[in-house]
This record gives C-alpha cells, structure tokens and sequence, in this order.
C-alpha cells in the first residue's frame, strides 16, 4: 500500500518559515491499496491539499475516511475538503461512537453558520457516516482493526492489512502506565495490550508530541514522548515507526535536533525512525496473512446505553466528585455504595458500569472476582493512585484511572470501559456479489406491492405449523428489509441494521436464535430490546432459480424456543413454496384478491 503525510502537526495548525520542512498542518495521512481503495486517516487541515489533488483526477471518487477523535486538529479539513461537494462522490465517514451525539451531529458542530458559511446538509456528496467501537471493518480490500487510544477524548487507533503489509496508525495516545512517558520500561497490562495492537507492524505512524524531558509538565494531556514511541515500537517488533503529531511549538530546527539525539542512540533491533513530514510518500509490500478480528467494529447508530447506572464503589470525597462530574457530562446517573456491599449492588441493580477504588489489603481485587463471577457483570474500572497502589491484577479490571486525572480524562477512559461492553449488536457482513443479489430481487418487482394471498397463506400455515406469534417473507434490500407478509404483526420494513435475516442471506444457511438476549449477535439489537421483544427467531433462506439469496422466511416468538432438525427441514419446504410464488406469474385470482 502506498502512504502519503498531508498532515504531521498536533493541537494546531502552524504554517511558517519555521514548518516548512515538517510541515504546519494538522494530521492527515492518506492511504491506498494496490487495487485503488483510498482510505483518508484523521482529516485536519492537510486534507485540503489532498483533496485539491483529488479533484485533479477527475471522475467519480469513492473513498473512506477514519477518525481517530473529534477534537479539532483531527476535523478542521472536513469543509475544505472539495471531494465532499461533488455530487456523484461517494465518502464513507468513521470515528468512535458516542454516548448521545451522533457523528454526523458532531462533525456538524463546527459547520454552524456562526462558524461557516456551509452546513453539512449543502455537501453535495453521498456521504455515510460510521459509529464505531473497538473491533474489526473491511474497507473494500483493506482490514481495518480499531482499538481506543488513552487521550481525554474517545480516541481509536487504526491497524490496516492489505496486500501482505500491515500500517498502525496511533494518534493521539499516552501512556498508560505513567512513568513511562519519560522513562519506558518493562510493559506489562493496558501498555502491553496497545503493544500487541502494534505488533509487527511494516509501519507504525505513533503519536510522539513530547520529548521525555518535557512529559513532567504534560501528563494527562493525553500524548505521548518520543521515547516511549519508540521504546513500545522496539518492544512490538515494528519495522519502522513515523513520530507525528508534533508540538506546534516545535520548529523544524529544534526536530531535527531531538532527531539527531534519537539516532545518536545505539540501534537495537533494525528499527527505522523518522519523524513524519509532509509530502513524505512511502510504499509498503509484505507478504504476511491477513486474518480478520470476529468482533466488529461497528454499531448502528442507536441509544448505546439504556436503563442502569453507574455504581460508585469509593470512599474519597474529591474522587466522588470528579467522577460524578464526568458521568453527568454524559448524562448518566450515578450511585455511591460502600465498598463491601458492591457485589451484591451489582447483582441487584444491574449497573452499566463499576466503579472502585485501590485499597490497601487487596479489597479492590476480591471485590472484582466477585463481581466476575456474577451472571449480569458490568465492566469494571479500578481507580488507582499514581504511586502506591497495591493492585497489579490488571485482567480483573475493564480499565484503570491512575492518578491525578482531570474530568475530561475520566470522561474518555469511563466512555471506553462502557463502549467494550455494548457490541450485543452486530451488522451482518454484505453477502459476495451484492451487487448481483440485490439485481436479482428488484427484477421480481416485488418489492413494495400490495399484500397477496399466496404469500399470506404460506405464513398463516407457517405461524400455524410451529405455534409462534409471528411468521414473515422477509426480503433484504439494499438497506432494509421489507416484509412481502406478514402473520401476527402489520407489514412493513425495518433498518438493514437490525434484520435478523441479513445474518441468514450471509450465511445462506437456516439460521436458528433460541433465545436471543444470550446471543451476543443480538442481545442489544432493538427488536430484541424494543416493544417487539423478539426472543426468538428462526429463518429459512429463500433461493431464486439462479442462486441469488433474495431473503427469508422466518418465525419467532416473544419467548426463548427449541427448534430441532426436523422443524428446520418444514421450515424449509415452506420456504421452497414461497421461492415459487416469487418466480412464477400471478394467478388471474390473485390479481383479482390484490386489487
């Protein structure tokens, strides 16, 4: 895949005499496959520059940008960016979901008239926007594999896989063991985990605002030093790492002169360092296996949190306070229990979210193994001083707070903690040959017509047959799935997002849910959690003549079922008589009943 930095400034952008060679804009790197696909990661002010060149090409454009935060260094290119006001382009838009503002109605934000005399809604462009958590995405040929950074704002990094070569992306992260921002050591817990998001990556594009001697007066801002950059980049066995985000107060002379001191430094390990510039165009090949995460990435965009709380196991009244403020921003409630009637809290309330703090004597840790051990276990974020702390136990814990630690600070690390624990919910792939599949369902001309009864009559018998309330022809369209019948509740359709079905036109196989609030595919999804209650679900694939998986048809019940072989087989020549009706001429009868 090819690289190209249009962006290596950090906080804000700094054009001069000074920047020339490093460059002044805020970040933005472009990345593209072998094949073509464009992947355009954060979207600061360099945007523009590559958006100009873009537009040069000519054409239709189709391509995909990935936000790590919204903070604005990350986002100010968006309005300048021509590609956006073209009609005919087509941009995919991702960045970390949100508590209760969208993407769309963040990125919005800044495009208010009182800021800019274009809204969002002027954008001429087909423009989609992505919520994400951590997981895994496909971006045409492109693995992308989003992990969250440690940064005062909800903060992903990106790994990218194509064509054998692997690209971290890391931009805006800080240690999370604090000592090693001027001083990196032995990793071990959260720090270990972000190394082993960076593994052997061919490039690691790392977050490295300060220099060691500087962290001191920095901590919690969120950034890293170049020392721990390369210290994790070393320990990760990555082969080459790019410094960005640099200090808008540091001039190309005083970089090259921390550069001059980094090289100064004995090689270990074969390990590449440069501090990324502008302009700067790399080409990476490599010929490692590609193998996708099962966890997806994204969530449709949806209340993430309903119902529940967060439950406060601490005893400190500053402590209170802070994380009191924090969850409030975020309009979540708050309770405050003793630390010993924690567990038993949990079991009863069943909170969103833990919180406790390090006591001496290893309290922390039994309340933790306790609360695991408990069939509805919310995460679990310990709070812990920067020194002194008697918890090491790191996998009994979703997160950690290390002291001192802002409001913002404990805004992002508590968003993160609750973000891991809500994809109960997840898209179904697209099918091979969409394209193809979605063809074949239009040229039946079926879809938004009138109810039949040859259709109905197939549900009537289905509902029937295995005694459920429901029982619906369920044809996926492109972004929804409409019902060509319907037994037991009115027609109609419903987001893509949320079908059942659209796992089962994947699979191409029947697909049978006992009980689906234990399904972690379904569990949060909103026909499960809404007024529909769905608990059950069973779907038989419906095949045209020439392969194309069109739909289903499906039953399901309020109440958890069993569905045993020869029940999936009756459900299968049911669906066999609808796949007739649909490629066979209406009968002079059923014309007659449709009009």
């Amino acid at each position: 895949m090819k690289v190209r930095f249009y962006g290596t400034r950090g906080s804000i952008a700094t054009p001069g005499q000074a920047t020339l060679r490093y460059g002044g804009n805020t970040s933005c790197v472009a990345v593209q496959s072998d094949s073509g696909t464009l992947v355009i990661l954060d979207i600061g002010t360099g945007a523009s520059v590559i958006g100009r060149e873009l537009m040069a090409k000519g054409g239709p454009l189709h391509g995909h940008i990935l936000i790590g935060h919204t903070h604005w260094d990350h986002i100010q290119g968006l309005p300048f960016f021509p590609p956006l006001f073209v009609p005919g382009n087509e941009w995919d838009i991702y960045a970390p979901r949100g508590l209760r503002q969208t993407l769309r109605e963040t990125l919005a934000g800044q495009m208010q008239h009182i800021y800019f005399p274009v809204d969002l809604d002027q954008l001429g462009a087909n423009i989609q926007y992505h919520e994400l958590i951590e997981g895994s995405l496909q971006l045409g040929d492109i693995n992308v594999t989003a992990q969250y950074m440690n940064h005062p704002a909800l903060t992903l990094g990106y790994r990218l896989e194509v064509d054998g070569a692997t690209l971290v992306y890391a931009c805006d992260h800080e240690p999370f063991a604090r000592e090693h921002g001027d001083n990196p050591g032995q990793f071990t817990g959260q720090d270990l985990h972000h190394a082993r998001f960076l593994a052997d990556a061919d490039l690691l594009i790392h977050d490295a605002q300060y220099a060691a001697s500087e962290y001191a007066g920095k901590v919690g801002w969120g950034h890293s030093t170049m020392e721990y950059a390369i210290a994790i980049a070393k320990f990760a066995g990555v082969k080459r790492v790019a410094l960005t985000h640099h200090d808008p107060t540091r001039t190309d002379d005083a970089l090259d002169a921390l550069m001059k001191q980094v090289h100064a430094q004995p090689a270990d390990g074969g390990l590449e360092i440069f501090a990324a510039s502008e302009g700067q165009e790399i080409e990476l090949r490599g010929d490692k296996r590609v193998t996708a995460p099962a966890a997806p990435a994204e969530l449709p965009q949806a209340q993430v949190l309903t119902g529940g709380a967060v439950l406060l196991a601490v005893t400190t009244p500053a402590r209170i306070d802070t994380l009191k403020e924090a969850l409030s921003k975020d309009e979540l409630q708050s309770r405050v229990t003793r630390p010993e009637d924690a567990a038993g809290a949990v079991a009863k309330e069943a909170p969103n979210l833990l919180i406790i703090e390090d006591f001496e004597g290893g309290e922390a840790m039994q309340i933790a193994r306790t609360v695991r051990a408990l069939p509805n276990d919310p995460p679990v974020v310990l709070i812990s001083p920067a020194t002194g702390g008697s918890v090491v136990a790191d996998g009994l814990f979703d997160d950690r707070l290390v002291e001192p630690f802002s409001t913002s600070y404990a805004r992002a690390r508590l968003r993160a903690a609750l973000m891991r624990r809500v994809s109960r919910w997840r898209r179904a792939d697209m099918p091979p040959e969409e394209a193809k599949r979605v063809a074949a369902l239009k040229a039946l001309n079926v879809l938004d017509t009138a109810p039949e009864e040859r259709f109905d009559r197939i549900t009537r018998l289905a509902a029937a047959l295995f005694d459920t309330p429901v029982a619906l022809i369920s044809l996926v369209d492109a972004n929804r799935q409409w019902f060509k019948s319907s037994c037991g509740i009115p027609g109609g359709e419903t987001p893509r997002d949320e079908s059942f079905c659209a796992h089962a036109v994947v699979s191409r196989k029947p697909l049978v849910i006992p009980d689906a609030l234990l399904d972690d595919r379904f569990a949060d999804n909103p026909i499960v959690t809404g007024p529909a209650r769905v608990r059950f679900y069973a779907g038989s694939p419906l095949f045209l003549s020439d392969g194309s998986c069109i739909g289903t048809l499906c039953v399901l019940d309020v109440r958890p079922r069993d569905f045993n072989s020869d029940d999936i087989a009756r459900l299968g020549d049911l669906a066999e008589l609808a796949r007739e009706e649909f490629e066979r001429q209406p009968a002079a009868t059923d014309a007659l009943q449709v009009s």
